[in-house]
């Protein structure tokens, strides 16, 4: 995977807040786990907390206004080829991805989309969907990999940033450990283990949409580097058994305090199961 990281001297603050490099025409990319192939501008540092101040949530919320957020955990049921896979979305530590998660089920994004993307060869690693072009039975799964969420009120991909919270509760938004010089050497707080259920982007940090992954085995090396969000809890098995071009049927929230949940700001509110 080519890497051309910009280096930053940002002090010892709480947390790194860093904006979407989505300027100059920028296009989308492809959304991928670690052999994204498309190169981009490193985003820069545009807000930090005081030195020794937590972060809290409402800062989260004012930094990056009109993004759904996730509070607490919660638990969703994936279906493949008529079997369920649990899954425990984690918005203790990564509330915008995993806010953006119920979001995108709440609306039926993901029923019907292909799991475009299945690497077990040399060894296992991932599987990969959420592109909506998928839904097309028509468009080749080779030209799946680049699509995201579009806002209907906007007309526009909603991409949300980067999330990943160190093992001492700070988080960084909008770059990677290796980035980060205050965040070198750190461990996440979510990791890469089997299991793992994160977000898909290009080397863009900013550009993940609605695109994620799960990991069929421990892989360490992306640790820092991609949002992790949540975690299987059930039906590994299924997953391991997921073979390019399979479809998801459904996915449905199981359990969830919907008072832990806010809805993005261009959002309507509907119901979050059935």
């Amino acid at each position: 995977m080519q890497r051309a990281w910009r280096s930053w001297l940002i002090g010892t603050f709480a947390v790194v807040l860093l904006t979407t490099a989505t300027a100059c025409g920028e296009q989308s990319g492809t959304a991928a786990a670690p052999d994204a192939s498309t190169t981009s501008e490193a985003p820069v540092p545009t807000a930090s907390s005081s030195p020794g101040k937590a972060v809290t949530l409402d800062d989260i919320r004012k930094q990056f206004p009109g993004l759904p957020t996730l509070s607490e955990k919660a638990t969703i049921q994936l279906t493949v080829k008529g079997q369920p896979v649990e899954i425990e979305l984690d918005g203790e530590n990564a509330p915008i991805s995993a806010g953006n998660f119920v979001e995108l089920i709440q609306k039926k994004f993901y029923d019907g989309l292909v799991f475009h993307r299945v690497v077990r060869e040399p060894s296992p690693f991932v599987v990969q969907g959420g592109d909506p072009k998928g839904k097309d039975p028509n468009v080749p799964l080779d030209k799946l990999g680049t699509g995201g969420y579009i806002d209907p009120t906007t007309n526009q991909e909603r991409r949300i940033p980067l999330e990943i919270k160190s093992s001492d509760d700070q988080p960084l938004y909008g770059g990677t450990f290796s980035q980060v010089q205050q965040f070198a050497g750190k461990s996440p707080k979510l990791k890469h283990t089997r299991g793992a259920v994160a977000m898909a982007r290009s080397q863009n940090p900013n550009s993940a949409s609605s695109q994620f992954y799960i990991t069929l085995a421990d892989v360490s090396f992306l640790d820092g580097e991609y949002a992790v969000f949540g975690k299987v809890t059930k039906g590994m098995e299924v997953v391991d058994k997921i073979q390019q071009g399979d479809r998801i049927e459904s996915i449905r929230i199981v359990q969830m305090n919907d008072e832990a949940f806010q809805a993005g700001a261009t959002s309507e509110p509907e119901k979050t199961a059935e």
